[in-house]
């Protein structure tokens, strides 16, 4: 009887050390896990988890990430390959270059533009992008490095000679653009009967095209390249523009030493020529502001 009650206390002991060793082993392996810890993304020494590739002294990774429209032709848009190139894109190219860096072009929703970069989605927007009170307010900007106007585009054969010709019709801008902020400032908000908001402008201008709409108010700079392709030859711009702007390049709140980085290697550029020479293959003419 004795040797049955050693065995058994024997028998037990090893259990509870074998339960031991298996809870031991499970908090080993649930330390990985649960609230607070980090995953797989996190940095390995446990700092600052990635902000989206966006960091206040620059880029991270070697990468400059520009924020565009890739239907806004000719600073960012898609060629027949669909490739993404343009004049603002080359400018970009040019500066990442020189940087040391890597330039990502990443297409994103115009009129979400400022939340793709105040949440670190984007480093910049740089796309025939206008400089105004509240992007100064809002974020870090550039120099102005091109003048622009938001002028009116119609039909050629429609008949409207002038903006008093558009009262009582419907015009057509861009959603979240400075041409939309353009018309809304001036008269001609109170003189049309309808002011319909499009996804990209080259949308409006087919509605344009199509008799759909009366008017189109667009960047000076963007119209006039569309205008030159056979696909819109029977629009022509009025004489009448409605404000004059310029263009710069947005960087989140904060960032200013990324945007001096890129600032400083665009100065450079224009002084030494290289934007000039950009600026003529796609304009014919140097029309960087100096």
């Amino acid at each position: 009887m004795n040797m049955i009650m050693k065995k058994g206390l024997t028998i037990g002991i090893l259990l509870l050390l074998l339960l031991g060793l298996a809870t031991v082993g499970l908090a080993g392996c649930g330390g990985q896990g649960g609230s607070g810890t980090q995953s797989g993304d996190g940095p390995a020494d446990g700092g600052t988890p990635a902000d989206g590739g966006q960091s206040q002294g620059g880029t991270a990774g070697g990468q400059l990430i520009m924020g565009l429209d890739d239907t806004f032709a000719p600073m960012g848009f898609r060629d027949d390959a669909g490739e993404i190139v343009g004049f603002d894109v080359d400018l970009a190219k040019e500066v990442a270059a020189r940087l040391g860096r890597e330039l990502v072009p990443q297409p994103i929703d115009w009129d979400s533009k400022e939340m793709e970069l105040s949440s670190g989605n984007i480093d910049c927007i740089w796309n025939g992008f206008t400089i105004n009170a509240a992007r100064l307010e809002s974020m870090e900007m550039s120099d102005p490095y091109i003048a622009n106007n938001q002028v009116i585009v119609v039909a050629a054969d429609g008949g409207i000679g002038g903006k008093a010709d558009l009262a009582g019709m419907e015009i057509g801008v861009q959603k979240g653009s400075s041409a939309l902020d353009a018309v809304t400032a001036d008269e001609l908000a109170s003189m049309v009967n309808m002011i319909s908001e499009y996804p990209q402008n080259v949308d409006a201008l087919n509605d344009l095209k199509a008799g759909r709409l009366a008017a189109v108010v667009a960047d000076e700079i963007m119209a006039r390249y569309y205008l030159a392709t056979d696909a819109f030859q029977d629009l022509i711009l009025l004489d009448e523009s409605l404000a004059a702007e310029e263009y710069g390049i947005g960087f989140k709140k904060g960032n200013t030493a990324l945007r001096d980085e890129v600032q400083g290697a665009l100065d450079q550029m224009v002084a030494d020529g290289t934007a000039g020479e950009i600026s003529r293959a796609w304009f014919g003419e140097d029309i960087m502001i100096k």
